[in-house]
Order: structure tokens, then C-alpha cells, then sequence
């Protein structure tokens, strides 16, 4: 039988919040048949349901307290008011009872809330949007906050971080229930990678580093990230930016808060991640595609920046590291 997924929905959700996972169960029903997935929608009262600023409205197929168990995966979207939801007796009192009767309890972005208003992430560890894990951990202090992951598992409960992390954490239950393959399909349908382990940084690399306040080193650092093979040594970078390498180098870090070096070496570890993430390619070809040369400076440098290092299997064949959110 198809899982069932409950979306819990309340006003001034997020829409993509729903939108990304319900479209990755979606796909993996498309895979799997009658192994994959019935997604339903609950809200305090049935019918429409306006998501936040876009005028667009969703409808819940029951009230909440209309569905009963026994449930697959209870999901609890975030979005904008979820602050003052989270104070709603009667939503987290329904949240309640709905875990109770599912196998696992997830919430996206700010949903991490009305599960911790709820009771239901006290002891343990979970996550949430950026900008919000330090009100989260205020407010509760029961819970033990991952301020910068991109989805937690604490037993059978799953909180992520916000808004896209929603579909890392949706592919990441895929793969639990039907294998790191499946949900590479699903990834690759979708256009997104598969998948960014939990525990990685909120931010990519370009989004972590201060963008540049001049325009020739802003274009330099697009550079970078777009030809991690290329010559990035100092003295070619400053050729390109047209300046001394002793000038070029002090303004980089100044302006950007790394040096060129360790700049390009972080972009090329960046690289190195989105490949091991979405192709089968070998070490070597990853290394090599990186910039980073050499399987064994790929290691190096994945376990130093990334805080996971590329897996080889017991033949030593240079393959993907398994997938993270496999026990």
C-alpha cells in the first residue's frame, strides 16, 4: 500500500514549503507504484487555505481533526506566521495526536516550531530556518538546536532548514524508505542535487563568503567558481584582475574575508561536493574536474572543509560516499 503523507497547512504558509516535498513524494510514487506515496492536506478547517504573499490559496482536503491513523509521515509546513500558529492550542494539541498514530513526525522551515510548541522535539535535535535557530533555541530550550544544518534526524523525528531544504529533507525520506537510488531518480527528475547530506552548511560556498564591493573582483570571484580547473593561482588571478599579486591579494581577503588561496581551495572543495553528490563519476574524475588534482588532495581537502571525506569501497575503487541517511 501507498504511504500516507498528512501536510499539515495553516494560514500564511509557505507554499514552497508544500509544494517541493509533495512534488518529490510525487515523483517517487511515479517510480515505485503502489510503494510510494498518498499525500493529503489538513488544516484547522477544511477548504482553502491562503499561502503567504502570493494570493494563492490551497485546499485542505479535511480538518485536522478529521484524519485519523494510522499515518505514514506527518509533515508540518513553516512560513511567515507560524510564530503566532505555533500559540495555537488547538493546532499544537491536533499535531499531538497525529503523531501519536504516525511513524515519523517532520516539520520544514519554521514548522520546527509548532513541533516544539507541541512538545514533540524537547530532548532531542532538530533545525530550522537560518535566520530562526536562535529564537528557536530561546524559546525552547529543551531543544537541542543544529543552527546550521540543512535537515536533522532525531529518531523518527526529521526537522529541516528552510524553504528548498524542505525537498533535501523530503529526497532524504525517499531514500530512507526506497534506497539512495531511487532518490537519485527522483533528484535527477526534479533538476535538484541528490541530496545534500544533513549535517552540510545552510549556505553553499559562494553564499558563506562576502561578496566583493569591487565589480572586477566580484566578476573574479564568479571566475572561480565556474572554472575550478583553470590556472586560480595568485599570480594568474592578479593578471586577471589586473593588479600586483602582493595588491590583489590584500584586497581579496579584505573584501571578501578569505585569502585567494584558501578562497579558491573552499570553491574547489564546493565543486568537488556537487559532483560526488550527483554523478557516479570516480574519484579521480572528481579531483581532476574539481581542480583539486588528485584523489588523495580531494580527501584532504573534503575532510578538512566539508567534514566528510569521499568513501572508497573495500576494492579501493573510487566511488560516491554512501548515502548519509542510510543507519
Amino acid at each position: 500500500m501507498k504511504r500516507r503523507i498528512v501536510i499539515v497547512l495553516y494560514e500564511g504558509f509557505q507554499l514552497l514549503d508544500m509544494t517541493g516535498p509533495a512534488d518529490v513524494f510525487a515523483a517517487a510514487t511515479v517510480l515505485t507504484g503502489q510503494d510510494g506515496y498518498q499525500v493529503e492536506v489538513g488544516a484547522a478547517k477544511a477548504g482553502a487555505v491562503p499561502a503567504a504573499h502570493h494570493g494563492i490559496e490551497v485546499v485542505a482536503q479535511a480538518a485536522l481533526n478529521e484524519i485519523h491513523g494510522p499515518i505514514d509521515t506527518l509533515l508540518v509546513v513553516g512560513g511567515p506566521t507560524t510564530m503566532t500558529q505555533a500559540r495555537d492550542p488547538e493546532l499544537t494539541a491536533q499535531v499531538v495526536r497525529l503523531s501519536r498514530v504516525a511513524r515519523r513526525t517532520t516539520s520544514v522551515c519554521s514548522g520546527a516550531f509548532v513541533l516544539a510548541a507541541a512538545g514533540l522535539l524537547d530532548g532531542r535535535r532538530a533545525t530550522t530556518h537560518w535566520l530562526l535557530t536562535g529564537w528557536l533555541g530561546a524559546c525552547y530550550p529543551d531543544v537541542m538546536v543544529e543552527p546550521d544544518a540543512i535537515y536533522t534526524r532525531d529518531g523518527e523525528v526529521w526537522t529541516s532548514a528552510g524553504v528548498s531544504a524542505g525537498m533535501d529533507l523530503a529526497l532524504a525520506l525517499v531514500a530512507d524508505d526506497h534506497g539512495h537510488e531511487v532518490a537519485r531518480q527522483v533528484a535527477c527528475g526534479l533538476v535538484v542535487y541528490l541530496h545534500r547530506p544533513g549535517g552540510q552548511s545552510q549556505f553553499s560556498m559562494p553564499m558563506s563568503v562576502i561578496r566583493p564591493r569591487s565589480e572586477p573582483l566580484r566578476d573574479l570571484q564568479a571566475f572561480i567558481d565556474a572554472n575550478p580547473a583553470e590556472d586560480l593561482s595568485v599570480p594568474a588571478l592578479a593578471r586577471r584582475a589586473g593588479l600586483s599579486e602582493r595588491h590583489f591579494s590584500r584586497v581579496f581577503t579584505e573584501q571578501t574575508g578569505l585569502s585567494p588561496g584558501r578562497y579558491v581551495e573552499r570553491s574547489r572543495a564546493d565543486t568537488a561536493r556537487r559532483l560526488l553528490e550527483v554523478t557516479d563519476h570516480a574519484l579521480d574524475r572528481v579531483a581532476r574536474e574539481s581542480g583539486l588534482g588528485r584523489p588523495e588532495t580531494l580527501y584532504r581537502v573534503s575532510a578538512a572543509i566539508c567534514a566528510y571525506p569521499p568513501a572508497t569501497t573495500a576494492a579501493g575503487s573510487t566511488r560516491r560516499r554512501p548515502d548519509p541517511c542510510t543507519p
